[in-house]
């Protein structure tokens, strides 16, 4: 076993495959018994909870017979259970930004076959997490309204003197378990039977084998969220009236059935719960088995850049693997229940019949025509098959007994290099494809030295006091680095590394730290993945406590992919990368941002970035180069923030050749940080470019002539202290001009700015100290409970690190001036 470099204890032991799953907010659900706890990874300890709560069974119906129809074989599983209190089945993190906070919502299905939807306490400061929807109830609605497929009911108004004559000689009690039934049927209690026959006068006699089938529909025993749909990029036209960003939430049943839920993100992103939801509606309907489905999994492949497919993997008890194509157009378009958006491309009937506990499903970056689909098994034994999409060719390319017991975990890793796999047994083991197999490599055994870190919570059974501590820690959930994976079975040397300058690392996980990082970094370098590399920071940060030279000769062999290999040394790489910042997209910019911040200059705090005199300790450079990191620092977000300018005052033009005065609002987020912006422009009219100098006097032309017609708009600040003029001086904070306190000495406050929009920040934390963090402390997603979505506001949080250079081209600059005199 690998060592552990964090963990974090559990109250209770996970029981079912999936247990542990990640969110693209880096938030991770543990599924433990009847609770699912939530953790954060760079500090794991426990900092949500979401406690199952007991439920009703729905109201089917009343079965319509004796004491020996009501123990029918086919009702043997409500006799036979037992569970006090439902445990969580299974769970499944959705997308960001579908929840009202913009971050992610967990769709949790429970062994009472009950599926809901949580999100996090961000305006309820409370532990527990809020549930928002019970999708099972919406589902027993409309099995309702279609008598739950079935031609013929024999309804309470037909039968309501059949109903009496049978509650004369055993009490009716449909909304109750089974099990219940039959008790209550051996008492014979004739005052309580009457109040039965009342309450559920309006139920309809129904059979057992009715009851059987109906509740089968409604038992849930798996979720699976698909990836983001319907934004700009995919070629699907949305409804005017519905929200661009979509997923799809499969739910498999015990009866075999998926049934397919379209959830919106909200309108608005709003830290009032009451003003945003997300909308849910129920748009798909695949009897995909004829047994239990027991694992999905969803993959998105781009057979057509602008019409992009959905795969949906399915996988039974009966050990049947089936995928299928997923028709999204459909599924985005219907507002009713369809039936025939799949399309079966491929069924796999397993060797050994064992059940499917767990599917993986992923398309290869550098493949993107080839789907690798790994099958986990309850005999211990996992799969790999390839489907090649453009000739329709499956093939297993690997199988192996794996674990001795149920395997109740699959990932790929690696863009599908690497798969790991864990079982019941507490074993877990990492493979790579070597031509047709599956070969087994070793998980990595040397971790950068996180294990002492003061945040880890050190979890060991040996030295748990067996009277007190393990009594009551039941299980513990485990980080380990895998950033030193072996990925081939090739064991050549990198020539690139000096094994003698670092001592106590073998010379293959260097090598192996090192190919994995650079191309960790150069995966975010794709717009449309979340910029959350706090693991790759983590642990640069590591390895510099212990071989800071490493880490130098990394970062250096980075930039050099950015800026060419044409520089001769560091210094020489350094000292001339400013040249190049104009040529890099804003998500490398960004990158640099975060990596000279947060790891080169970890050791100087954010205030004092501008000063040269403090020495950084930790990394093995001369004050040279911390000057030109610091340079390189402060040259990317000049260049960002000039950038992020550029994009606001194109969207307010924009804006404002489209709209009328009056549909301005006082206050409205198009007007956020306008004049901050101008006087920033002006304050560095000899740094900036001409167009965005030129965008500059474009605004501030129109203001003159619209924007001073809205009442309530101030060109000036005010101090949130004394209400004096405050001047724009910097964009890190701002002195007011003070008020004369009568002794011929002004009081001045100093004020903090918002690092996006320039604004003074009020005296309580506000949406604005989260985009001050956005900005500063490089956040590359929403952070959960902070942003707002406001106006044009949420268009530069969600786009501006993708803006490029282009956005306001010469092109647009010449439309610009050829419209100078036209009516704004």
């Amino acid at each position: 076993m690998s060592s552990r470099f964090q963990s974090a204890v559990l109250g209770s032991s996970p029981l079912y495959p999936s247990a542990v799953v990640w969110s693209d907010e880096n938030l991770v659900a543990v599924a433990c018994g009847s609770t699912v706890s939530i953790l954060n990874p760079a500090n794991p300890v426990v900092r949500g909870v979401i406690t199952i709560p007991s439920s009703e069974p729905f109201p089917l119906g009343v079965i319509d017979g004796g004491e020996e129809d009501l123990l029918h074989g086919c009702l043997l599983p409500f006799h036979l259970s037992r569970d006090a209190r439902p445990c969580v089945r299974s769970i499944s993190w959705s997308p960001v930004g579908l929840a009202n906070n913009a971050g992610c919502l967990l769709a949790v299905c429970t062994t009472g076959g009950r599926v809901k939807l949580y999100r996090f306490p961000f305006c309820e400061f409370s532990v527990e997490w809020i549930e928002v929807m019970d999708v099972s109830e919406m589902l027993y609605n409309y099995f309702k309204t279609t008598s739950f497929g079935e031609s013929q009911i024999i309804s309470s108004q037909s039968s309501d003197v059949t109903l009496r004559r049978e509650s004369a000689d055993h009490e009716c009690g449909s909304d109750l378990p089974v099990s219940s039934l039959v008790k209550d049927c051996k008492r014979r209690k004739q005052n309580s039977a009457s109040e039965k026959v009342s309450a559920d006068c309006n139920l309809p006699l129904i059979t057992v084998q009715q009851y059987a089938s109906r509740s089968a529909m409604l038992m849930s025993l798996t979720v699976a969220w698909s990836p983001i749909l319907g934004t700009s990029g995919n070629g699907v036209t949305i409804p005017h009236n519905s929200s661009t960003y979509c997923s799809i939430l499969a739910i498999g049943g015990k009866c075999g059935r998926i049934s397919l839920w379209r959830i919106h993100a909200p309108e608005i992103y709003s830290i009032d719960s009451a003003k945003s939801s997300s909308k849910v509606s129920l748009v798909g309907l695949l009897k995909a088995h004829d047994s239990w489905i027991t694992a999905i999994n969803w993959a998105l492949y781009e057979s057509d850049v602008s019409k992009p497919h959905l795969v949906l993997a399915t996988g039974s008890s009966d050990g049947r693997v089936k995928i299928w194509r997923v028709n999204v157009e459909e599924l985005l378009m219907s507002s009713e229940v369809i039936h025939d958006s799949f399309s079966l491309l491929k069924e796999v009937m397993m060797a050994d019949s064992a059940t499917i506990s767990v599917l993986s499903l992923i398309v290869p970056t550098q493949t993107p025509w080839k789907l690798l689909l790994a099958i986990g098994k309850g005999s211990g034994s996992i799969e790999v098959w390839i489907l090649d999409m453009s000739s329709s060719k499956f093939e297993k390319v690997g199988c192996c007994n794996a674990h001795q017991r149920i395997v109740t975990g699959l990932a790929w890793a690696f863009d599908g290099r690497c798969l790991y796999s864990c079982s019941q047994d507490n074993s877990m083991k990492s493979w790579i494809l070597v031509g047709n197999s599956l070969c087994e490599v070793p998980n990595p055994s040397h971790s950068p030295g996180l294990k002492s870190s003061p945040d880890a919570r050190k979890y060991d059974v040996d030295l748990l006091n067996p009277m007190y501590q393990g009594r009551t820690h039941r299980a513990a959930v485990e980080f380990l680095w895998i950033g030193g994976q072996q990925l081939d079975m090739s064991s050549g040397a990198c020539p690139d590394i000096d094994n003698e300058s670092f001592p106590g690392l073998p010379e293959k996980v260097l090598i192996w730290w090192e190919c994995n990082m650079l191309w960790s970094l150069s995966q975010y370098e794709n717009p449309s993945r979340l910029l959350n590399i706090w693991d790759i920071v983590a642990a640069l940060l590591a390895f510099k406590q212990s071989a800071p030279e490493y880490v130098e000769h990394i970062l250096l062999k980075w930039l050099t992919s950015y800026f060419g290999s044409q520089f001769g040394n560091s210094s020489t790489l350094l000292s001339e990368a400013f040249e190049f910042l104009p040529k890099l997209s804003s998500r490398q910019l960004h990158l640099i941002n975060i990596i000279s911040r947060h790891v080169v200059l970890k050791e100087r705090k954010a205030d004092h970035m501008s000063s040269k005199q403090q020495e950084l300790k930790g990394l093995s450079a001369t004050n040279e180069q911390v000057n030109l990191w610091m340079e390189l620092l402060l040259s990317s977000e000049n260049e960002l923030l000039e950038r992020l300018v550029g994009f606001s005052f194109s969207a307010i033009l924009s804006l404002l050749s489209n709209s009328s005065v009056d549909s301005l609002e006082v206050g409205c987020g198009s007007l956020d940080g306008l004049r901050q912006m101008e006087q920033w422009v002006s304050h560095n009219e000899k740094n900036v470019k001409d167009h965005s100098k030129f965008l500059a006097a474009k605004v501030g032309k129109v203001e003159k002539r619209r924007l001073q017609c809205i009442i309530g708009y101030e060109m000036d600040e005010q101090c949130n202290f004394c209400s004096a003029v405050v001047p724009f001086e910097s964009t890190e904070y701002a002195i007011c001009s003070g008020v004369d306190s009568g002794n011929g000495v002004r009081n001045r406050h100093k004020l903090e700015r918002c690092a996006i929009t320039m604004r003074i920040l009020p005296t309580k934390p506000s949406c604005h100290a989260a985009k001050k963090e956005i900005f500063k402390q490089g956040c590359g997603g929403l952070p959960s409970g902070h942003c707002l979505r406001s106006g044009w506001l949420n268009l530069v949080l969600s786009l501006w690190f993708d803006y490029e250079r282009e956005i306001c081209c010469p092109t647009m600059v010449d439309s610009l001036e050829q419209r100078e005199n036209s009516d704004w």
